[in-house]
């Protein structure tokens, strides 16, 4: 049966589909001639008939009028008793134009399953006389008997002659499930001439009828609407079913004329404006009582559909030219020929002078066009990335925000998109986009919408998300062990898998705030891998990216600095291939609050050099710690300062060890920042708090190694220094696929250069530095390799160090150049380079 799910079943009749039977069914058609009287009186008397389900009376002349009352009753086949009198309204003449045979009728009215009749009519006209030829017509619907694998094709098929129908246009709206003709029984063999389709192709509006039907339950909606389609053809002598698709209260969908669904099919349904419309009649009366609910949003869904076949919004207006000179329901004149301007879904009365679609369902027409606004487009927003992270019930950004959007819409009816903020139109993007990065304004929460304009200038605009306008300040922590896989600390005892991943909680754990926390920075080393791989760290709750933060090879241990979003207060760790273990070690966190430091660059510049004997006097041997004064040197201030960010690289060791930095003054931690094999150099981006004495210890497990030390910038209680906005992780450069610089390694004594601002959501102003993961691969022979502003001359620092055929990432915290790039400098062979942003610092 035909019907929502989850609707409560109603009583199956005679007319009802049982289960799964469909197909074409052959409906009987009794006529019965009145009787006149005399005096502009007419009747049929009570009497018997053969069953019917749907009666209407008919006259031959189909231009005559009857200006006074058309009542019929009926007689139940089940209980006997008789209905009450009914009144029929007639039809508008010529409603399907000039045809041969066509008759002047009343709109007809299911009355359910029916063994007898009678009708009286009374002309109001002064002259008494009735058109000749009045009968009443009762139609017999039949019930289906056929499965679905037993259509006929001669009764289910158009005819044979004609060209097959065309695709019809796409539309922004999805198309919602509507039950066939085949599915409803229609007989075919009634319609010998073919659809015709608006003349200009086009679907401009929707009219809304009633069928003015009496009571019905949804089992019989099918039979309804056979009972019409004959009657249509039979007594009226139309080609087709006159309405385009019925919905009944149940809020089933049925196609209704004849022509293709997605077709622009030229119905019979709003006298003067058929040409250029569409129409849905919901199957009942609605005089009295007011269209549930299901009712309403399904006509709103099959209107969304065809309207937005054509750009056409349905809460918009649309300018249709009149068909015939008339006037409608509330007095307004028509002028053939004319245009004038309706509501995209207007009502019948709208066009004409009559009362459908009913005195309780014409004021719902809003609640059907707020049904169809929902339904059309699907526009959505998706995500908010970029400088944007999700805070659990919208968006926080301190910066540019990435605006990404769905929609159904074809590309080919729409003109663009805009996204709103506060409503306000900030950026614009073409039709085919489906992301765009925008500017939020000052601090506090923000409405963000996209608004889709199509060709026809009408418009569709998306629910709106939060974006509050965040900034955030850096909280240095003493070094501290978050994660230990070999331990089973902050995450279950084991190495990580291939393609698995690890969720460690961050906030709330070893003096971290439980709230507040934009992002966390962390020394995570991969030690103990079975394999080659990579491993990914990245905020919890969104898609694993693309990107990667260490490389490594099997055997080979790797430290890297992260700076990861934290969402939900945790963050992920992916491994690709083989297994590995884990260590995380946290040296802060930045937060909204305003009282963390804020950042400012300085150099490149060396700062330590045990090798020259710069900073640090000589080598570290095993078990040894030296102190470094950061604090006064290299534009570094004496005072203020909170924190320092070094590339620190451990190089000429004469065994397998690790290297820890921690503030001067403060017991040393048990986390590593370095890890390498003898004979191994390898750089890491260190984080660091300073001592109360400006200085920075570094210590030594095992062997003799010599630590280079390269300042970028410090963290201060200077509030006018730049703060960090997270974004990413997001690539930026790859030599191997020529993105963001041309395709190709980096020869000996080469140097590329990357534009990192005005694209990618980062500003194109303001930025001071930038934090990216840069990974060198594929290197042929040992080198390093040097990141710096771009209008700078190279310094003697590096960045990363690594050997022939060894992958090797490094955090770069760099300052950028004021036309807003970087530079990399390759010393030694040729090598490829990654470059992943994770955020920036601006003003």
């Amino acid at each position: 049966m035909f019907g929502e799910a989850g609707a409560t079943p109603e009583p199956p009749s005679v007319y009802s589909a049982k289960g799964d039977e469909t197909g074409p069914v052959k409906s009987e058609v009794q006529k019965l001639a009145l009787t006149i009287k005399g005096h502009g009186e007419a009747l049929l008397s009570q009497r018997g008939t053969q069953r019917f389900g749907l009666l209407g009376v008919s006259w031959t002349d189909p231009e005559a009028k009857i200006k006074g009352k058309i009542q019929a009753r009926s007689r139940d086949a089940e209980t006997g008793e008789w209905t009450e009198w009914m009144d029929l309204q007639p039809y508008p003449a010529l409603l399907d134009g000039k045809r041969a045979g066509a008759r002047g009728s009343t709109e007809p009215i299911w009355v359910g399953a029916s063994d007898g009749a009678e009708v009286r009519v009374t002309d109001g006209a002064a002259s008494g006389t009735l058109p000749a030829g009045l009968r009443l017509d009762l139609v017999d619907p039949g019930a289906p008997s056929k499965a679905a694998g037993d259509l006929n094709a001669e009764n289910t098929a158009f005819r044979a002659d004609l060209p097959p129908t065309p695709t019809g246009p796409p539309s922004s709206a999805p198309r919602p499930t509507i039950v066939s003709r085949a599915e409803w029984g229609a007989d075919e063999t009634l319609n010998n001439e073919g659809p015709i389709y608006l003349p200009g192709g086009k679907i401009k509006a929707a009219f809304v009828h009633h069928t003015t039907d009496a009571e019905y339950n949804c089992a019989d909606s099918a039979a309804v609407v056979r009972a019409m389609h004959v009657y249509h053809v039979k007594t009226n002598g139309w080609r087709d079913l006159g309405y385009n698709f019925l919905v009944d209260k149940c809020g089933t969908i049925f196609e209704g004329r004849q022509g293709g669904v997605d077709q622009p099919v030229l119905g019979a349904h709003t006298y003067g404006w058929n040409s250029e419309s569409t129409s849905v009649s919901i199957i009942g009366d609605y005089t009295s009582k007011a269209a549930p609910d299901a009712a309403l949003a399904s006509a709103g869904k099959v209107i969304a559909y065809k309207l937005g076949q054509y750009g056409v919004s349905p809460a918009g207006k649309a300018t249709l030219t009149a068909g015939a000179t008339q006037k409608n329901f509330f007095g307004t004149q028509f002028t053939a020929g004319q245009t004038y301007s309706f509501d995209a879904v207007s009502g019948h009365r709208n066009g004409f002078n009559t009362e459908c679609p009913g005195t309780m369902l014409y004021p719902q027409l809003p609640e059907i066009r707020s049904y169809a606004t929902a339904a059309d487009a699907k526009l959505k927003i998706d995500s908010i990335g970029g400088a944007a992270t999700w805070n659990g019930s919208g968006y926080d950004t301190a910066g540019p925000a990435t605006v990404n959007w769905s929609t159904v819409t074809s590309n080919d009816l729409i003109d663009k998109f805009d996204v709103l903020v506060d409503g306000e139109a900030v950026t614009s993007a073409a039709a085919n986009a489906r992301s765009v990065v925008t500017a939020v304004k000052g601090p506090g929460t923000h409405k963000v919408a996209v608004r889709t304009t199509y060709k026809t200038g009408s418009t569709t605009v998306s629910s709106a998300v939060d974006v509050t306008s965040t900034e955030k300040t850096f909280k240095p922590v003493a070094p501290t062990r978050l994660m230990n896989t070999i331990a089973g600390v902050g995450v279950p005892k084991a190495k990580v898998g291939a393609g698995k991943e690890v969720v460690l909680q961050v906030a709330g754990v070893q003096g971290i705030p439980a709230n507040g926390v934009g992002a966390v920075v962390l020394n995570v080393t991969a030690t103990n891998p079975t394999a080659s791989s990579f491993v990914s760290v990245y905020p919890n709750g969104t898609p694993r990216p693309t990107t990667s933060n260490l490389n490594f090879k099997a055997g080979v241990s790797i430290p890297n600095l992260v700076v990861v979003p934290v969402i939900d207060g945790k963050v992920r760790f992916y491994n690709h291939a083989g297994s590995v273990d884990l260590l995380a070690d946290i040296t802060g966190y930045y937060t909204k609050d305003a009282g963390g430091s804020t950042f400012a660059t300085t150099g490149p510049a060396r700062i330590m050099n045990t090798i020259a004997g710069q900073g640090v006097p000589k080598k570290l041997g095993a078990a040894a710690t030296a102190s470094l004064q950061v604090t006064g040197v290299s534009g570094i201030p004496s005072k203020g300062v909170t924190a320092v960010v070094m590339n620190v690289t451990a190089t000429n060791p004469t065994s397998a060890g690790y290297v820890s930095v921690f503030p001067s003054g403060t017991a040393r931690p048990s986390t590593s920042n370095l890890n390498f094999k003898a004979g191994q150099s390898i750089p890491n981006l260190v984080i660091v708090p300073v001592g109360a004495d400006g200085k920075v210890s570094f210590y030594n497990h095992a062997g003799t190694v010599d630590l280079l030390g390269d300042v970028t910038g410090y963290f201060t209680t200077d509030t006018t220094q730049a703060k960090h906005v997270n974004i990413g992780p997001k690539r930026l450069m790859n030599t191997i696929a020529g993105e963001g610089v041309r395709k190709g390694k980096i020869g000996a004594k080469e140097a590329v250069t990357l534009q990192v601002t005005g694209a990618n959501g980062i500003p194109a102003s303001g930025v001071t530095a930038i934090v990216i993961n840069v990974t060198a691969t594929n290197p042929t022979s040992s080198g390093w390799v040097s990141v710096y502003p771009s209008d700078q001359t190279r310094p003697p620092v590096s960045n990363l160090n690594f050997t022939a055929g060894l992958s090797i990432p490094n955090l770069v915290v760099v300052p950028v150049s004021p036309d807003g790039k970087v530079s990399f400098y390759n010393h030694a062979g040729s090598v490829d380079l990654l470059a992943d942003i994770t955020g920036y610092f601006t003003k």
